[in-house]
C-alpha cells in the first residue's frame, strides 16, 4: 500500500492485502508545503534551438496524505503568476503581459488534485485541475516520493520531486513569432518540475 491509490488495472485474481505499512500509515495527516525548501520550475525550448529555464518564486499549498486509505489523499498548490523569474527582467516582463499570463487580470494559477495512483515502488502518478488564467484543464503528475524526516527544529517533514509536461496552447497561451529559417520562437510543450518539502501540520 501506497500514500496514494493503487492504480485498479491489476490482473491477479489473488485477494488483496489487508495489511497497512505501519512506517506510510505513521504518515497520515495534513501537510503545508514550505516554499523555503520547495522550487516549481519550468522549462521552453526558445528559436527551435535552446530550452529557456525559470520557476516560480511565490507559491503555497497543502497536502492531505492518508497511509491507511490512499484514495483519501489530495493536493492544492496556488501560484503568483507575478514571482516568474527567468533571470531576464525584460522576458518576465512579457509573460507577466497579456501576451502571456496576464498577470494583472489573473494574478495566481491554481492545482487541485482529483486523483492519484501508486506506481509501484516510490512511484506515484496525481492528476488535477490547473487552471491559467481562465481555463481549467486535467494536468498529470509524476512523483517520487523521497521520503520522510523530522528536521532539526522538531518538523516533521515528506518529500517529492515530480515533472509533467503540457502543451501551452491548450491554456490560452498562444503567443508566438515567426523565424525566419522557420520554427517559432516559443515552443508549445512546457516542462515543469516539482521539488516539494512539506511540514505536518496535524495528524489524521
Amino acid at each position: 500500500m501506497g500514500l496514494f491509490n493503487r492504480s485498479s488495472n491489476a490482473t491477479t485474481t489473488a485477494p488483496a492485502s489487508t495489511a497497512v505499512d505501519p512506517a506510510l500509515a505513521a504518515l497520515t495527516g495534513e501537510y503545508t508545503i514550505d516554499p523555503a525548501h520547495s522550487g516549481i520550475g519550468f522549462a521552453a525550448r526558445h528559436a527551435m534551438v535552446t530550452n529557456v529555464r525559470g520557476s516560480f518564486t511565490d507559491f503555497d499549498g497543502t497536502l492531505k496524505l492518508d497511509g491507511t486509505d490512499p484514495a483519501a489523499s489530495s493536493a492544492a498548490i496556488d501560484v503568483r503568476i507575478a514571482s516568474i523569474d527567468t533571470g531576464s527582467a525584460d522576458r518576465d516582463n512579457h509573460l507577466r503581459s497579456a501576451d502571456f499570463f496576464d498577470a494583472e487580470q489573473f494574478p495566481a494559477m491554481t492545482f487541485r488534485s482529483t486523483r492519484a495512483e501508486a506506481l509501484g515502488g516510490q512511484d506515484y502518478r496525481i492528476t488535477g485541475d490547473l487552471t491559467v488564467k481562465d481555463v481549467t484543464k486535467p494536468l498529470t503528475i509524476d512523483l517520487e516520493f523521497n521520503g520522510s524526516a523530522t528536521d532539526p527544529f522538531g518538523n516533521e517533514r515528506v518529500g517529492f520531486e515530480g515533472a509533467a509536461e503540457l502543451l501551452r496552447s491548450e491554456w490560452g497561451l498562444t503567443w508566438n513569432a515567426a523565424l525566419e529559417t522557420g520554427g517559432v520562437l516559443v515552443s508549445d510543450k512546457i516542462k515543469l518540475t516539482f521539488e516539494i518539502s512539506a511540514i505536518r501540520t496535524t495528524d489524521s
